[in-house]
């Protein structure tokens, strides 16, 4: 029962970050969106900020099987990149809770030191997948493509947080692609 119950409050937290749109929720809140006990809640996880960091490496457990998924079957460097990208808009990562429990992490992550280091080994990975298939196809500039493409990716998130202006997964998969399709123009470009 414990990691079933576990799961349970880890989606809650979710849930309840989606619903208020911000940290500003409480054990007590999420133990009833659970249905289980606030007690039981705090048995397991000790409180709040630990419910969170929960969510945030389920969260990245997720996101590594889906992107791993997306990288098995495609052919190629760019190809690989298209993946790596498509796999952070699938339509499990780019919904309400989960964008919105992103935007709180971040906000954690300028107070607490776990979420901070979370948040570094997420930027890492992604850096490091990025720059993997980027080098072969635009050189020594692999790493500054990569950032740009990151923080694109972040940009779009945020902007779907903050408007949630109907953009889709797909949609803003298609703009990160399109960037980096005229990154690798540029780089087709100077040779």
């Amino acid at each position: 029962m414990e990691p079933l119950r576990r799961a349970t409050l880890v989606e809650a937290t979710m849930a309840e970050i989606g619903r208020a749109g911000s940290l500003d929720i409480t054990v007590s809140q999420i133990a009833k969106r659970a249905g289980v006990s606030s007690a039981l809640a705090h048995h397991y996880f000790g409180g709040k900020e630990t419910l969170i960091l929960a969510a945030m490496r389920q969260l990245l457990t997720d996101y590594g099987v889906e992107v791993r998924q997306a990288l098995s079957p495609a052919n190629g460097h760019r190809d690989r990149l298209r993946a790596i990208v498509c796999a952070g808009f699938s339509k499990d990562h780019f919904r309400r809770d989960t964008i919105a429990t992103w935007l709180n992490f971040y906000v954690l992550a300028q107070r607490s030191d776990e979420a901070l280091r979370l948040l570094s080994v997420y930027h890492k990975r992604l850096h490091s997948n990025l720059v993997h298939d980027l080098r072969p196809l635009v050189g020594p500039r692999a790493g500054d493509v990569a950032r740009r493409l990151a923080g694109l990716i972040d940009g779009l998130y945020l902007h779907h947080a903050l408007r949630n202006d109907g953009t889709t997964g797909p949609q803003a998969a298609a703009q990160v692609c399109a960037a980096l399709e005229n990154e690798l123009s540029k780089a087709n470009e100077n040779g």
